[in-house]
């Protein structure tokens, strides 16, 4: 088992986003459980690469910022990048080929639980009804589920 410390996110269901979780006494809260980092990779567009298909519809799909990602990750002397692409799938349909490429782009934004626990993120991707795809990984016992409707 892993020694986790983060500092803590809070992930609310109804609004669909993320937040910096705030302790009783108005100090950032750490997180000492895999679930940070497991909602970062889940939340964060990963910069797509140069031979990746845009979206459908992507505003100047020339420009830098269409490939979104984290500027930050350009500064990371190990290489290593924070996220996933799974925002590729935006306009996606519902094929066998979508399902194996969000597995794959799953175990790419979950690559770093390896190295940190010595055993790789278990991760399941199913069609759990028409046009929903449901993607599940447990890192350390801890499991995060997502569900992404494609077209």
């Amino acid at each position: 088992m892993a020694d986790w410390l983060d500092i803590a996110l809070v992930f609310d269901a109804d609004r669909r986003r993320a937040d910096l979780a705030l302790g009783e006494d108005g100090d950032l809260a750490l997180d000492e459980t895999p679930a940070t980092p497991m909602l970062i990779s889940f939340g964060s567009d990963r910069r797509a690469r140069p031979d990746d298909e845009l979206p459908a519809g992507t505003p100047a799909p020339n420009a830098f910022s269409a490939r979104r990602g984290w500027a930050g990750d350009a500064l990371d002397a190990q290489g290593r990048l924070i996220g996933s692409r799974l925002w590729l799938l935006e306009r996606a349909k519902e094929s066998e080929l979508t399902q194996l490429m969000a597995a794959e782009w799953t175990k790419e934004a979950f690559a770093w639980v390896e190295p940190e626990t010595g055993a790789p993120a278990e991760i399941d991707v199913a069609w759990v009804r028409k046009s929903v795809l449901g993607l599940k990984v447990v890192v350390d016992g801890r499991a995060v589920t997502l569900s992404r409707t494609v077209a």
